[in-house]
């Protein structure tokens, strides 16, 4: 039997349906909004996974092409491989479910949504929270939610909810917010520098518009849930929580102490001797679990109680700050950002507009021009792995910085180029992501990219204690993180925000404790904006001189077949001959791009010369196609001929028009006359007795007359007739 439950968001239902489909998961929703449509599943595996310190939770976000009405653009003509939207949905949703399951939780958790239909104007990624979430709710795994997520938007000076995808793209701010009834457990941010104030009231409203869809789930639960499975985490035995105590000696405090490095070393060493004294008597796995929780406690309790960090700092200090720029000879630009132990180089590459990434998703866009990528080598942490093509944490993280610097670059009308950056990190101890940030900025600006501003960004951190008590702690590094309670990330400019995500491990975190976190992140982010300031203020006027240069230039739109030819064969001829990029648009608009700027000038000219009107007064330099008997025929733009009487081939009287001009010949010409026809009269007399020159003609003439003796004729010579009037028998 089929139940529906709804409620009204943003002035639209949200509907819920339950028992239609895949009757056999263990919680399985559909999800409506206008007509997008999700379907949520959850299972779960009845053993616990063996060797597993996490949760192991799974979220696999499924476009369906079909849901739009559109086949795939692959060769096998099916879906492959996520999408970055489809892996970026995934990523949001298990960030707003994870920390609402219990820590010790060890069997497997599965949760599938599948797009079913797609309008392509609401977003199927709020769905996708709202539907795992009614799942997990329905199902006997231990889900301490239900959560609520709603995108908030903000036009004419009021916020609103659920924005389609072109009003989210007119909106100066972006926020998804995801909570339990109680506080927020997921932030995901896009903005145009706007202030503090303007985000926490967005905040603020998008976790009161939860509210709604938490009631509804619960209302769902407790007509349709399952009863929840009794679950005990698994417990260390006290005699080896106190064996290990023992064995470290008051040791841990020293050794949580010092940069990474040697911190990494000397915890290494502790443990190593803690297990050899140990493994007689207790599972190596049980000491490692036991010397880790030891480990956290003394990190937050010394945090808690004295305010100290494990490297010393205050806590609201930022680590050491070094910035570089043009450290590579042949690329467009490039960045080099240090942040203490944390380090980023970011590559600028500039390309043509036709290098637009395509994209083949259930959006309505169907490309992109700028494009940052994110590559974290096992070096960077000083370990071994299999590199191999990028996880969930690279593309997400990749995102991120793509949406903090997006608000700052020039529109392709001013900037007609394909912009991708490559950020690659050398060395990692905490927030990478808004180390990227950072170099992808100066990178930006040694490349020449007219960006409006300096981005900067940096990661904040939390550690709570009994009774309310915590501490904020500014640019987290590697233990921080690892040890903490949250991960919030804030990059902008000067201005504003442009990019937020808050991550945490609790379940949920107060608007005092993020207000907090956003007002210490400006002041860090100020401080981080001038250092980087000092290497390079201002984008450089001039490109690389390996970049391609980008031309502009307008045709009328019924010119654009002539320029294109049949089946492409002009078009083609061009760039195979000027070796140029020729991107044309709709509107008539034409990108010419070439690192050779004669090159480019060519390509222009030829353009111009396929699609420019021919107009009374116009100097055209041409070539002689055929003799007439009456003149000569020649041609002044592809396609395009006019007639040269014989009587105008020369300044003096010219009897046959071969004595004057061959096939082949190159001569400029004067159009006279265009007739109700559309013929074209020419005249090289009129050139002779005072040329006026047109933008890109060629004053040149390759076959200049010798000037035999003055004609006899006289002035008052009778006038001959045209000769198209009286053509030849």
């Amino acid at each position: 039997m089929s139940y529906t439950f709804q409620c009204l968001v943003g002035g639209k239902p949200l509907i819920f349906e339950v028992g239609k489909l895949a009757e056999q998961a263990e919680g399985a929703v559909s999800v409506r909004y206008g007509d997008t449509i999700v379907l949520a599943t959850t299972c779960y595996s009845r053993k616990p996974r063996e060797g597993v310190d996490f949760v192991p939770l799974t979220i696999d976000f499924e476009e369906r092409l079909y849901a739009a009405g559109k086949i795939p653009g692959s060769f096998f003509r099916r879906e492959g491989r996520p999408s970055q939207e489809a892996t970026l949905t995934a990523r949001l949703t298990d960030r707003s479910l994870r920390p609402l399951l219990p820590k010790g939780f060890r069997q497997d958790i599965q949760v599938i949504i599948t797009v079913l239909s797609a309008d392509q104007e609401n977003p199927p990624d709020i769905l996708s929270v709202v539907g795992a979430s009614a799942a997990l709710h329905l199902s006997p795994v231990p889900f301490e939610g239900p959560v609520g997520a709603v995108r908030v938007g903000y036009s004419g000076g009021s916020f609103f909810l659920n924005p389609t995808f072109s009003q989210a793209n007119e909106s100066p701010l972006e926020v998804v917010v995801a909570g339990t009834k109680v506080a927020v457990v997921m932030v995901e941010a896009g903005a145009k520098e706007v202030p503090d104030d303007l985000l926490m009231q967005a905040l603020r409203y998008g976790q009161e518009a939860n509210q709604e869809i938490i009631r509804l789930q619960e209302e769902i639960r407790e007509k349709l849930g399952q009863p929840k499975m009794s679950f005990q985490p698994w417990q260390p035995s006290p005699e080896a929580v106190q064996a290990v105590v023992h064995a470290l000696g008051g040791k841990l405090l020293e050794a949580l102490r010092g940069d990474r490095a040697e911190r990494e070393a000397r915890l290494d060493q502790l443990q190593a001797g803690v297990l050899e004294k140990l493994k007689e008597t207790y599972p190596p796995e049980e000491i490692a679990a036991i010397f880790d929780a030891q480990a956290k406690r003394a990190f937050r309790e010394v945090l808690l109680k004295e305010g100290r960090r494990p490297d010393g700092r205050p806590l609201t200090q930022l680590r050491p700050i070094s910035a570089e720029v043009g450290l590579l000879p042949r690329t467009h630009g490039s960045g080099l950002f240090t942040r203490g132990n944390t380090q980023v180089l970011t590559i600028t590459t500039l390309g043509s507009t036709r290098e637009e990434q395509e994209l083949d998703t259930l959006s309505p866009e169907e490309s992109k021009r700028f494009i940052h990528h994110y590559n974290f080598p096992p070096f960077s942490t000083g370990e071994v792995k299999r590199v191999g093509s990028p996880g969930r944490r690279e593309i997400g993280h990749g995102a991120l910085v793509e949406k903090a610097l997006e608000p700052v670059l020039p529109s392709v009308d001013k900037f007609p180029y394909t912009i991708r950056l490559v950020s690659e990190v050398l060395s990692s101890s905490g927030s990478t992501s808004m180390a990227s940030a950072c170099a992808s900025s100066l990178s930006l600006m040694d490349a020449g990219v007219p960006i409006s501003a300096g981005v900067g960004g940096v990661a904040m951190g939390l550690v709570t204690g009994e009774n309310g008590q915590y501490v904020i702690l500014t640019d987290i590094e590697g233990l921080e993180d690892a040890y903490g309670d949250m991960d919030f990330k804030v990059a902008g400019t000067e201005k504003g925000a442009t990019a937020v995500q808050l991550d945490i491990k609790l379940k949920g975190v107060a608007f005092e404790i993020l207000e907090q976190a956003l007002k210490r992140a400006r002041e860090a982010r100020l401080q981080i904006l001038e250092k980087m300031g000092q290497t390079i203020g201002q984008p450089r006027t001039r490109l690389s001189p390996y970049a391609p240069r980008m031309y502009r230039m307008t045709i009328p739109t019924e010119k654009i077949g002539a320029l294109i030819g049949p089946g492409g064969r002009r078009i083609r001829a061009i760039i195979d001959e000027t070796k140029a990029s020729i991107d044309v648009n709709d509107n008539g608009s034409v990108v010419i791009g070439s690192t050779n700027e004669e090159a480019a000038q060519k390509a222009m000219k030829m353009i111009q010369n396929l699609t420019q009107e021919v107009e009374v007064g116009t100097i055209f330099t041409g070539k002689v196609t055929r003799i007439l008997p009456n003149g000569a025929m020649v041609e002044i733009l592809p396609g395009k001929e006019g007639l040269v009487p014989v009587e105008e081939l020369a300044d003096h009287d010219a009897r046959r028009p071969g004595d004057v001009v061959k096939v082949g010949d190159e001569i400029t010409v004067k159009v006279m006359e265009i007739d109700r026809l559309g013929r074209v009269n020419l005249s090289r007399r009129a050139v002779f007795q005072g040329p006026r020159q047109v933008s890109g003609a060629r004053p040149t003439d390759s076959h200049q007359p010798h000037r035999p003796p003055p004609s006899h004729s006289g002035p008052h010579q009778r006038p001959r007739p045209h000769p198209r009037d009286n053509p030849p028998r």
